[in-house]
């Protein structure tokens, strides 16, 4: 570890933050947080409690009522001063990310800019809540509808994407006039730490943010989530978890948004330019080591055009260099655990045993860290665990097809639903591929699909709700309808 890499890390806070003060978790408790690059302990800092759990909600659900009546000018500022703050530190962002997940660095500043700008969309969208007014069709009364914030909101993030995930759902929130709780990852929570010291200093005030990360997940969460004073809750990963946290939200009828898991589809038509789709082909899959909701899990190519697409995939990939994120070049770090090399090796090994043909990688590196080489396998066979279960690493599972209508069956044979990827140079079925495959978004011959500016989420298993764009305020916004009967 550099002196830079020492000195960033103890610049991080190590306790909870609750009602605008770093503070120590009952009974003093700790957990370590590691770089996954080297299994090296890089920061030892509170471990919250239920107990400290109640103690950051109260301090939301104090702050509430003034933080919903402050103009929404000063929150839109507070949020447009913790975006230049952001900028002002994007390198210590970017290395942190780097250092506790794992990423390559230059990825790592993607995210800063992404992650940034859902602060800068929002504080532009923070002065344009609005309502209307109007006569009703019998004329007998005037209609007032106006917005409200939902109120105390509770945050649940991921490892993957530790600094977007935070902005991507704290910021709406301060926007609408929320308050928040958040549970950082265990495995990731320095980023979000780091960041809430940048919110301290942009002037927002004590208790609208609150974080309470944690190495008991379930224990922390579960009386929050019960608690009758929470009104919204927001979860971003697996469907498994996602599915138990709405069940317990049903308990208090708390509005949610979750972003649950995915299993992307990357349909490659015979017309397609193959340039272009190798290029998606590369940013859909291997952003982030593979680890990404959005990761697309099924390359479904047209048989006309298979064998050439895997020859040029495999050409790219063998050319990644793997290793720590802060090298220079690496394009491919380490996953964030051991257990994720497992699951990445057992779905190779199932597929190659069903009959697939491995062109590249399919091992885990030995040494200290959790490497697997990036992978790919063409002649993919059906009922193969790789195109059923999300992968989230950088294995690339090439499977064919005959026809557009077999191409949009296999894309929509699964439980989710969140993003999609489609390369043709056909127009019409372009707008036909819109129509028919079932997720939340798609990318028409590009492979990354965010944008703060654009509503984020799924169908059917991935999740309710969207964040981002005009949408992602609104989750936040309970609608209220007044009559003024008309003299």
């Amino acid at each position: 570890m550099t002196d830079l890499e020492k000195n960033l890390l103890e610049s991080v806070p190590t306790g909870l933050y609750i009602a605008g003060e770093w503070v120590a978790a009952e009974g003093d408790k700790t957990f370590d947080v590691h770089d996954p690059a080297t299994n090296d302990v890089v920061r030892t800092i509170a471990d919250a409690s239920p107990a400290d759990g109640k103690r950051a909600l109260d301090a939301a659900v104090a702050a509430q009522d003034a933080w919903a009546a402050t103009a929404p000018r000063t929150r839109s500022d507070i949020l447009r001063r913790a975006f230049d703050l952001v900028q002002a530190h994007k390198e210590d962002l970017a290395l942190l990310m780097t250092v506790e997940m794992g990423k390559p660095l230059a990825e790592a500043r993607g995210e800063v800019v992404y992650g940034g700008e859902f602060l800068r969309w929002f504080s532009e969208e923070a002065v344009r809540i609005s309502g209307r007014y109007g006569l009703n069709p019998e004329g007998t009364g005037r209609m007032v509808v106006s917005q409200r914030p939902v109120g105390p909101s509770f945050f649940v993030t991921p490892w993957n994407f530790p600094f977007a995930m935070a902005t991507r759902k704290i910021a709406p929130a301060l926007a609408a006039g929320c308050t928040v709780v958040i549970k950082p990852p265990a495995l990731t929570p320095l980023t979000t730490m780091y960041f809430v010291k940048l919110l301290e200093e942009a002037g927002l005030p004590a208790g609208v943010v609150n974080v309470v990360q944690t190495s008991r997940s379930s224990a922390l969460s579960a009386p929050i989530i019960a608690d009758p004073r929470l009104r919204k809750l927001s979860f971003t990963g697996s469907t498994e978890v996602g599915r138990k946290l709405i069940a317990q939200a049903a308990e208090g009828v708390l509005r949610v948004s979750m972003e649950l898991g995915g299993n992307a589809p990357f349909v490659v038509f015979e017309d397609a330019d193959l340039d272009k789709a190798v290029e998606g082909a590369l940013a859909a899959k291997f952003r982030n080591i593979g680890q990404a909701c959005t990761a697309a899990n099924r390359f479904i190519v047209h048989r006309d055009v298979a064998d050439e697409f895997a020859r040029r995939i495999t050409e790219r990939v063998n050319a990644m260099k793997i290793g720590r994120g802060t090298e220079e070049g690496v394009t491919i770090g380490p996953l964030i655990d051991h257990d994720a090399v497992a699951k990445a090796q057992e779905l190779v090994g199932d597929a190659v045993e069903r009959g697939a043909t491995l062109l590249s990688g399919g091992k885990a590196l030995e040494g200290a860290g959790s490497f697997y080489q990036p992978t790919v396998l063409s002649n993919v066979q059906a009922g193969s665990e790789i195109l059923r279960e999300e992968i989230f690493g950088p294995v690339l599972a090439i499977a064919t097809f005959a026809d557009e209508a077999e191409a949009v069956r296999l894309a929509n044979d699964t439980e989710y639903g969140l993003v999609s990827y489609v390369f043709t140079q056909d127009l019409a079925r372009g707008h036909r591929m819109i129509d028919a495959l079932e997720t939340g978004m798609m990318g028409l011959n590009v492979g990354v699909v965010s944008n703060a500016a654009a509503p984020f989420g799924g169908v059917k298993q991935s999740g309710v709700g969207r964040e981002g764009g005009f949408e992602g305020i609104h989750e936040y916004l309970s609608t209220k309808y007044t009559l003024i009967p008309v003299d």
